[in-house]
């Protein structure tokens, strides 16, 4: 018997039908040779302080640094994921085969991995590796297994992520809570996480540093365009009104007209930072809002794999698109046909896609190409994801779309000694920009660099002259601009540096701080500690957070810099340029010194508290948001009375009214969870969850 595994119900139910599994059993599908079974997205996780050592139990300075001889793994302790892990370690123990259908990606790998060898599984291992989940993909994928050894490196990367993240999270949340957090105030610190926090407090603190200056701007108004002095900002009055003095009552005359044509390409397809940057800029969607939204298309089947971080397709795509075109073509909304007209239009600029390496480069794609649609038509949109859809679609068509042309005017000027300039931008072929209404051009920082407006300017001619009006304004210089969650992903993907370029923004991808996928929930867990709030759409560091910052001088736990290079670290043990033993040695040297450096702070400072109650006192410690792999993670209400012995560090910090109560409905276990849409209800105690609680998902409903 083959036995395949999925990462959720959802998907092992569309595997199990493809394959022809149909008969329904206890935690998994059977038929025509095949048992398919899943997981809960996590079903184990890495031990925790007190399962190596008894007084790692106590939040202690003197059992620091925490550093096991040898790293292990241990089921989740819930009874749901209890009796399947039960189901799965049984199939497994009778399969001659294995099929590992787990998410394609660094954490759908660690996740079946460490199931794998909790069951003790000693059977042959393939893997399915696809980009979406249409039919077509799954058939396809099954027709070429891949070995699971080939992806070892994967698996590595993924195991150094979390066991780094448990040395610096586990270490450092707890030396810094015992030597600085306030009446049982945890302060948690996590290895993307504080860097994160640490740009935001930086730039408020710009702001709140900043102190305006006056300006002053020369300019003229002649034959209704308004020109502006070449000489830049006058920095005193004086200044500024002798050069106006200069040219009062003097004729503007036209010293140069130039114009130049040029063309600009249709903007690179989608990965996830690009769409979360679009959708929180458009919509003012959260990071985490947009992850859950292309997460629900991709299970819809109507896009592709969303957690990538390439912009490129694989050549072996190209001669899939006219069908995905074609199937996009046939979406209706209201009645209507939105894309049939612009993709009826392609067809009759060139009978035959273009194929530009601006689009198709194998060498720029590793396990995933960039998001497109599947061809699938979709129906049963919500307005959210249809927002989302509607991105995804017109950018993928655009693509195709020449370049649009246009014309830009340059038209310089001179009164007495003044010289002054203007200039004009005007569309003479629209190109890919007719996939867009004028309006739904999505303005992305490419576009606000430009200063020249698309307007058409009159006609100049060298030598011309006349009379104009000038005017001197006084202006304010303006202090930087908060963080937006557009800007911060952006921050974090180039570790802080900010780039406009396509091509040089993706050369420093890598370096950036966590992955595409987890830089949502990194924000998310900034919020959820009080460390920042939102204001309209910006982002505003906390009193505590700055505090938090503050105290901290080691700069590994902030620098942006230097996490970076420990994230590039980790993309090169995936790509076997790494050792992941060097990786872990290196941080464990590096925990060490920041133990000790700490300890030797005799200043006494405390941290005042951000949150809306005092936090209980821990009885021990257990893995979970501030000491953890999964940084957003949050125990649930009836976790936390069980968990006497070994309460996690994120129930020492959460308040017990964080999460918010739902009334009683008639959801039931197995359902799609309401809030995030990717798990699924479980029962506690006294309420229903999801089963995605671990992953910062905070959905309940008492009983």
């Amino acid at each position: 018997m083959i036995v395949c595994i999925a990462e959720k119900p959802s998907v092992a139910k569309d595997i199990a039908r493809i394959l022809g599994a149909n008969v329904p059993k206890n935690g998994y599908m059977e038929g025509n040779g095949y048992q398919v079974t899943w997981t809960f997205g996590h079903l184990c996780e890495l031990k925790e302080p007190n399962d190596y050592q008894v007084n790692w139990r106590y939040w202690t300075l003197a059992a620091l640094p925490m550093i096991p001889l040898r790293f292990g793994i241990k089921l989740i302790p819930e009874e749901t994921i209890k009796r399947q892990f039960a189901v799965i370690a049984d199939l497994y123990s009778k399969a001659d085969e294995i099929v590992n259908c787990g998410d394609a990606g660094q954490e759908g790998e660690l996740i079946q991995r460490w199931v794998m060898q909790l069951a003790g599984v000693k059977c042959p291992v393939k893997r399915l590796w696809i980009s979406s989940m249409t039919d077509e993909a799954i058939r396809e994928g099954f027709q070429n297994l891949k070995e699971q050894k080939d992806y070892e490196s994967l698996y590595m990367a993924g195991l150094s992520r979390a066991i780094g993240d448990w040395l610096l999270g586990m270490n450092c949340t707890r030396l810094y809570t015992c030597m600085y957090g306030r009446n049982h105030q945890v302060l948690s610190i996590g290895r993307v996480q504080t860097p994160t926090l640490a740009l935001i407090v930086n730039r408020q603190k710009e702001i709140d540093n900043f102190k305006p200056e006056p300006y002053w701007v020369l300019s003229t108004l002649y034959r209704d365009t308004l020109f502006t002095a070449t000489a830049g900002k006058y920095t005193s009055k004086e200044e500024g009104e002798q050069a106006f003095s200069l040219i009062q009552d003097k004729p503007f005359v036209v010293t140069d007209v130039q114009k130049k044509q040029g063309k600009e390409a249709p903007r690179q397809l989608y990965d996830l930072t690009s769409l979360q940057v679009d959708c929180n800029r458009k919509f003012s969607f959260s990071a985490e809002m947009t992850l859950n939204l292309i997460q629900a298309l991709y299970e819809k089947k109507l896009t592709t794999y969303p957690r990538v971080d390439t912009q490129y397709l694989s050549d072996d795509i190209y001669p899939k698109c006219p069908g995905i075109l074609n199937g996009v073509s046939q979406m209706t909304k209201a009645g209507q046909k939105p894309y049939l007209q612009i993709i009826k239009d392609l067809a009759a600029v060139s009978k035959k896609l273009p194929k530009s390496k601006r689009v198709f480069d194998t060498s720029k794609v590793t396990d995933h190409h960039a998001i497109i649609p599947t061809g699938q038509v979709p129906s049963g949109l919500s307005d959210a994801e249809m927002k989302v859809y509607d991105l995804i679609a017109r950018r993928f068509i655009a693509v195709f779309y020449p370049d649009c042309k246009f014309a830009t005017t340059t038209v310089k000027g001179k009164v007495d000694k003044v010289e002054f300039k203007t200039s004009g931008k005007e569309i003479l072929s629209p190109g890919w920009r007719a996939v867009y209404a004028k309006d739904e051009l999505v303005q992305t920082a490419e576009d606000s660099k430009s200063t020249d407006e698309e307007k058409t300017l009159p006609t100049f001619v060298k030598g011309e002259s006349g009379p104009h009006k000038p005017t001197l304004t006084e202006k304010m210089t303006q202090p930087p601009k908060h963080y937006t969650e557009a800007s911060l992903l952006r921050a974090m993907e180039t570790a802080g540096k900010f780039v406009d370029d396509d091509e040089l923004r993706a050369a420093m991808k890598e370096n950036g701080i966590g992955r595409p996928s987890s830089r949502a929930s990194i924000i998310e867990t900034l919020f959820k500690r009080h460390y920042i709030r939102r204001e309209r759409k910006n982002l505003v560091a906390t009193p505590t957070g700055i505090q938090l910052i503050d105290t901290i001088h080691e700069k590994l736990l902030t620098s942006c810099e230097l996490t970076g290079i420990w994230e590039k670290k980790l993309r090169d043990i995936e790509h076997h340029k790494y050792s992941p033993q060097l990786f872990i040695d290196g941080l464990k040297e590096q925990v060490t010194k920041i133990v000790q450096d700490v300890l030797h702070d005799n200043s006494n400072r405390q941290i005042e508290s951000g949150e809306p109650e005092p936090a209980p006192k821990p009885s021990g410690p257990k893995k979970g948001g501030a000491g953890s792999a999964r940084q957003s993670t949050k125990r649930s209400a009836a976790s936390r009375k069980k968990a006497t012995s070994s309460a996690s560090a994120a129930a020492f910090a959460a308040s017990p009214s964080s999460a918010p109560v739902l009334t009683k409905g008639k959801l039931k276990v197995g359902d799609p969870c309401p809030k995030c849409h990717q798990g699924h209800i479980i029962q506690g105690k006294t309420a229903l969850g999801c089963s995605r609680w671990r992953e910062g998902c905070d959905f309940r409903q008492l009983l």
